[in-house]
């Protein structure tokens, strides 16, 4: 089958690889129709090369029909329509009976202090291959595929894999009270979906993003937006009572712009031996916190930080003062997507599509065209904000 490979330092390439077969009775086999490319992608083409092997499959972001199960699948059949959460999880740990699906202890990759195995991310997830392909091998399936309806289009549903629950779980943590204030840093498409769904909860929401389009399309679904500049820190207040929002969204992460230390960090990294690399990475301060900053500084004393970009840094210094005496809570985590599913489902299903679903992407292409539009993505070149593959 072709599949989307990670080869080298900011090098993806297409290429033929064996069909994956079932490997457990708990297994299936999915034929991928859409596969999405997430912003947390882009950190693969340099942040955490040191900890991909040439060849990997990448991808997180699937759905499509089952085409095979394994003997011991009892909730799907073939020709079932599926989406595949990024997160693997057995559902029967003390951790996926709290929810916290993301923090699986059964499937948590040995020899690794992460948490649950992910597809298509890194040996620190346990080196899954991912859903960027035509086929994928789906584990523990019947506790880790969605079933669907036939009627509406693949971009209903597509995104329940990873973008709209990670953004439903950072407008949740923000703790915004009812009719209260939430501020958006970043118009990506977790940032989209955040500023939607805070809109739908009723708050008065505010995004920040420096790219036009992004702003635009925001603004098509009633948010209320403002370019990075050097006011908008005032701006924010301005809208907010003087006092800051009660919660604030990076959807930003560990690529902001600024910090040219930490970005030269991260280019470097990207260059040194695999070993060498993946010491930096795990002991050294290699994100760019300009987002993080930013958030820190608008929250309103008592609110809430809430981090749904992917951070990677161990030793990034944080303004322990500040937070402290302005009484900020900060939460943050990888998305327990099977916890938020069931109530997105029916949102993604409502004939009004109150979430926008069929407004955010925004390139099409086949798997072939895959490098050029990781490419566009990262470059945010020619309005690029989401970016669907159909194998």
């Amino acid at each position: 089958m072709k599949a989307l490979t990670w080869q080298a330092n900011r090098k993806v390439e297409t290429i033929e690889v064996p069909d994956p077969r079932i490997g457990e009775p708990t297994d299936a086999i999915v034929r991928i129709t859409s596969t999405a490319i997430c912003g947390s992608d882009l950190h693969l083409l340099g942040v955490l090369g040191p900890f991909l092997d040439k060849g990997d499959v990448l991808g997180h972001e699937p759905m499509g029909v089952v085409v095979e199960t394994g003997s011991a699948v009892a909730d799907l059949a073939v020709g079932d329509r599926v989406v595949i959460p990024f997160v693997i999880a057995c559902g029967e740990c003390y951790q996926c009976r709290r929810g916290m699906t993301s923090q699986c202890e059964t499937t948590r990759t040995p020899g690794q202090d992460t948490g649950a195995s992910l597809y298509g991310y890194t040996q620190l997830y346990g080196s899954v291959p991912g859903g960027q392909a035509e086929y994928l091998r789906v584990r523990l399936a019947d506790r880790n595929a969605i079933k669907v309806g036939a009627e509406l289009p693949d971009e209903r549903y597509l995104f329940l894999s990873d973008i709209l629950p990670t953004a439903w779980q950072g407008v949740q943590y923000a703790g915004v009270p009812e009719g209260g204030s939430l501020t958006v840093l970043g118009l990506g498409p977790v940032g989209q979906f955040a500023s939607r769904i805070g809109r739908h909860l009723g708050y008065d929401v505010v995004a920040v993003d420096p790219v036009p389009e992004r702003r635009a399309m925001a603004e098509r679904h009633g948010v209320a937006t403002l370019d990075l500049d050097d006011h908008v820190a005032e701006a924010v207040l301005d809208l907010t009572d003087g006092r800051g929002p009660h919660g604030v969204v990076d959807a930003v992460g560990m690529e902001a712009h600024g910090n040219p230390v930490a970005a030269f960090t991260q280019h470097a990294a990207g260059l040194l031996p695999d070993a060498i690399a993946q010491k930096l990475m795990q002991t050294a301060g290699t994100d760019r916190l300009a987002a993080m900053m930013m958030a820190f500084d608008l929250v309103q004393r008592g609110g809430t930080v809430s981090l749904s970009g992917v951070y990677g840094g161990v030793g990034d210094p944080l303004p322990m003062l500040n937070l402290f005496d302005k009484q900020v809570t900060i939460r943050m985590g990888q998305c327990n997507v099977q916890r938020w599913a069931p109530e997105l489902l029916p949102l993604v299903e409502d004939p009004s599509d109150p979430l926008g679903t069929e407004d955010l992407v925004t390139h099409h292409g086949s798997l072939d065209e895959a490098p050029d539009l990781y490419a566009a993505f990262r470059d945010k070149q020619d309005g690029c904000v989401k970016v669907v593959l159909n194998p």
